[in-house]
């Protein structure tokens, strides 16, 4: 068996819990928030639930606030956890199975960047935003209902597809650094009833370049602490903060080069995913060789399942026929601090020191921090 199943609220309840107190029909507050009048949910990407935990000196706000825990589900990387807040479904449902995934008859689609994972090619016209991800948006549905409906992250993406598949129907507001972010929160929330979607980028950065808990990371951790209390302070009456994460992270001490192991590749026809979280495309009939041959060489540093096993066993949550092909024939989850790397094919991945995507605590875990106006 996979890692267990963990006991915790997953990501995806977090954005309809809060439409649910805003009063918005057909959501479901099984978070339990208060009734109010606005809302945000503020990503912090890469903040996991153990490294706040073990740097807490270093978020005292954050800290204090987080009495609760999530889980992020399968896999644990950016485009699965922004597609959860934007749809309020796991990948399963959503379809964003990982940071890079096949689609059929397009090819590996690299999700954030949503160009094709072997030549960088752009998809958008292969792979429309709204037919890959056709699920109406927490934002779209809020927005119906006369909700001030806001999206507060990184003036760059502002346009791109990923934002189009997981945040249309907000009103995009791009700012720059941590100072116009808090102040763009706050100016989300003014009009009444209103939601908005606040994201930061930078600790996950600062993590995959020189590894979570690092001091250039703990530096970092420190500025987004200043940002929370800054728009905490600045709350409206009747409004609420979430602050969640997409992710924890790993530091990868233990790698594999896959293109050094032909054992490995025989039967591999494309890959997908990332270092900890892999999907294997294979060649026809050779499923059930590529299985073993993984199972056999990564041993204990893996868990290694079918596409049939890891579906029976949840990884992905419940799986529409629309999103079943986008997953691995075979697919590998890391252990401890084992990473699958391709040398060649993916250098600048295979270079971070921070990794994530797995199935470990250390990166399903994120915190659920809330404070009240």
């Amino acid at each position: 068996m996979a890692e267990p199943a963990l006991p915790h609220p997953h990501l995806a309840q977090v954005v309809p819990s809060a439409l649910a107190a805003l009063g918005v029909p057909d959501f479901s507050g099984t978070l339990g928030f208060p009734e109010i009048s606005r809302g945000c949910v503020l990503l912090i990407d890469g903040l996991g639930r153990e490294l706040l935990d073990t740097y807490a000196a270093d978020a005292p706000v954050l800290a204090e606030l987080a009495k609760g825990t999530l889980r992020v589900g399968y896999p644990s990387t950016t485009a699965a956890g922004l597609a959860a807040i934007g749809t309020g479904v796991a990948a399963g449902e959503h379809g964003m199975t990982g940071y890079s995934f096949e689609l059929p008859g397009v090819g590996v689609l690299n999700a954030l960047r949503w160009s094709s994972h072997e030549d960088g090619g752009d998809l958008r016209g292969a792979a429309p935003p709204r037919e890959v991800q056709p699920l109406p948006t927490t934002f779209e549905r809020a927005a119906a209902a006369g909700i001030h409906t806001s999206v507060v992250s990184a003036a760059q993406f502002k346009d791109t597809a990923l934002t189009e598949a997981v945040q249309r129907g907000a009103r995009y507001a791009g700012v720059h650094a941590l100072g116009d972010l808090g102040a763009g929160i706050l100016r989300a929330l003014e009009p009444s009833p209103s939601f908005c979607y606040g994201y930061h980028g930078d600790l996950d950065l600062v993590g995959h370049l020189h590894g979570p808990g690092s001091m250039a990371w703990r530096f970092q951790l420190r500025q987004v602490d200043r940002l929370v209390e800054s728009v905490v302070d600045g709350l409206p009456p009747g409004s609420m903060l979430a602050v969640v994460a997409d992710h924890g992270m790993v530091t990868v001490r233990d790698k594999l080069d896959l293109e050094d192991e032909p054992e490995l590749l025989d039967g591999v026809r494309a890959f997908g995913g990332e270092v900890r979280a892999r999907h294997l495309y294979t060649e026809a009939g050779a499923t059930a060789d590529v299985l073993a041959a993984w199972r056999s060489v990564l041993g204990r540093r893996a868990w290694v399942r079918s596409r049939e096993e890891a579906v029976e066993e949840g990884w992905f949550g419940p799986v529409s026929s629309r999103v079943l092909p986008r997953i691995g024939d075979v697919v590998a989850a890391a252990r401890d601090e084992f990473g699958m790397v391709r040398g060649l094919a993916e250098a600048v991945e295979t270079s971070l020191v921070g990794q994530h995507g797995s199935l470990t605590p250390a990166e399903q875990l994120v915190p659920l921090a809330i404070a009240l106006g």
